[in-house]
């Protein structure tokens, strides 16, 4: 199931990391360019926690949808802290009130469902259930999606669980017409105490927001890690346990999981190419230079360091890092 869907490594200068998704934006009021230069102004505006803007990607295939790109991701963070975002200028009649999102861009590999669905025809499904922007479907299976956090992983989350239940029961005739309906009922089932996790937020989670798995005796969390999927199974433990308690730790765990999905970035520093003594060169500099950075995450592999953590203190980390490394060559 790992293989279903596929986060890009972030780099240090990748748009995504620097690119917020906008929902609520007013369709139809003004010309285009008009709206793109509202837009532009309002995530400038220091009142507004903006900064400088890169680009502006209005209109979408989303109605009520952009895409604004700034020039530093200190900005992006700071216009995600922000509570309220309301749209004023005084071409509009009105305030329009925006949500702001994190962006990002991943690759779903659909050829796992190619037995069961025509894929054209089970993405023209997810799309009427979604707000994300889908590329075009590629030979292999594949194909890009792009929007929010929220929104992606609520889509990952519905398509694994789809996936595995199709790998349990290949045998069941899986009708396409349903599918919006399924899907629909998948985001509100309470039932189902599963949270399907990115494996990268549930390291970070556990290291520095234990008390989000913190449970009463009566509750037992299991998990099983696929790759980049990480799967928590909440149960109840006896007949006498509270019959809600299992989906309130479910909610508790994915309200958190979103917030840093909001708001957390990767970087990985690879090993292709690099010697043993190279890599412990890597590992010397991460650990000398870790003290300064107590909320940034080191993952150590034998291919490669995920460095995981809020997006400007991740581009501060790897930058030192770097010019550390630089040293110990020089030195070695």
């Amino acid at each position: 199931l790992s293989s279903l869907l596929n986060y890009p490594a972030t780099g240090q200068a990748a748009k995504s990391a620097r690119t917020v998704v906008i929902t609520g934006v007013p369709d139809g009021l003004l010309h285009n360019d008009v709206m793109t230069d509202i837009l532009t102004i309002h995530f400038q505006m220091s009142k507004n926690n903006g900064g400088d803007v890169e680009d502006v990607a209005y209109p979408t295939d989303k109605k009520g949808v952009a895409y604004v790109t700034f020039e530093d991701p200190k900005v992006l963070e700071s216009v995600l802290k922000k509570d309220e975002h309301r749209l004023e200028d005084k071409r509009l009649s009105r305030y329009y009130p925006l949500k702001v999102f994190s962006s990002v861009t991943s690759v779903l590999n659909m050829s796992v469902f190619k037995e069961q669905f025509v894929l054209e025809d089970l993405i023209q499904e997810i799309k009427k259930s979604t707000d994300l922007t889908f590329g075009p479907l590629q030979s292999n299976g594949h194909i890009s999606v792009q929007g929010s956090f929220p929104d992606v992983k609520l889509l990952r989350d519905f398509l694994l669980l789809k996936a595995k239940s199709l790998s349990e029961k290949d045998k069941r005739e899986e009708g396409q017409h349903g599918l919006t309906t399924e899907m629909s009922n998948f985001v509100h089932d309470v039932e189902k105490q599963v949270v399907v996790l990115d494996t990268d937020i549930y390291h970070y989670m556990k290291s520095f927001f234990p008390g989000t798995f913190v449970v009463n005796d009566d509750t037992v969390i299991s998990d099983i890690t696929d790759g980049d999927v990480t799967t928590l199974y909440i149960e109840n433990a006896g007949s006498r346990s509270d019959a809600g308690q299992a989906l309130r730790v479910k909610e508790k765990i994915e309200n958190r999981s979103i917030k840093l999905h909001k708001t957390l970035c990767k970087e990985r520093i690879d090993f292709k190419g690099h010697t043993r003594d190279d890599k412990q060169r890597y590992r010397r500099a991460c650990e000398s230079v870790k003290p300064h950075y107590p909320n940034v995450l080191i993952i150590y592999y034998n291919t490669h360091i995920d460095v995981i953590g809020y997006s400007s203190k991740v581009f501060e980390f790897t930058k030192e890092v770097s010019n550390k490394i630089q040293s110990l060559f020089r030195s070695g």
